[in-house]
């Protein structure tokens, strides 16, 4: 890993990954909130300095005020493995334990850090927790605790 002027690292036109307004400004934030994220997952960029990983918190970088920005070159990667790279690093793998986040984190908070689209919020939370104590149940069709 290196850090190097913003400016000598060249977005890719080719980027098939859009990030829009709400999710963008989050992004902004949490670079500017959480800096050290970036030394931990460096923008990845080619020998040419095109970017092949980090399209997105490149323009975040430039809109939060960076100077430099850490990358990582991938001179290894022969053109079709640049490619490759792209989508790959683009696909979201696996999904979300919708009932961890419910019950082991705050709603509030992982919508800051950028997590949205979940089935539940702050309440649903609350109830989550308030179940788990009491360990009761409802019945469904007429409310009396079983």
């Amino acid at each position: 890993m290196q850090k190097v002027k913003i400016t000598e690292v060249k977005t890719n036109p080719n980027n098939p990954r859009l990030i829009k307004d709400d999710k963008f400004k989050k992004l902004v934030k949490s670079i500017k909130e959480f800096p050290q994220m970036l030394e931990l997952r460096p923008i990845v960029v080619n020998d040419d300095m095109i970017v092949l990983g980090g399209n997105m918190r490149l323009k975040a970088c430039k809109e939060a005020g960076l100077k430099e920005v850490p990358i990582i070159k991938a001179s290894d990667l022969t053109e079709e493995q640049q490619k490759e790279f792209i989508v790959k690093d683009n696909v979201g793998f696996g999904e979300w334990d919708w009932d961890i986040l419910a019950n082991e984190w705050d709603a509030v908070q992982l919508e800051e850090w950028g997590l949205d689209g979940f089935p539940f919020d702050a309440e649903t939370e609350l109830e989550a927790e308030e179940d788990e104590k009491t360990k009761t149940e409802m019945c469904k069709h007429c409310g009396i605790e079983i």
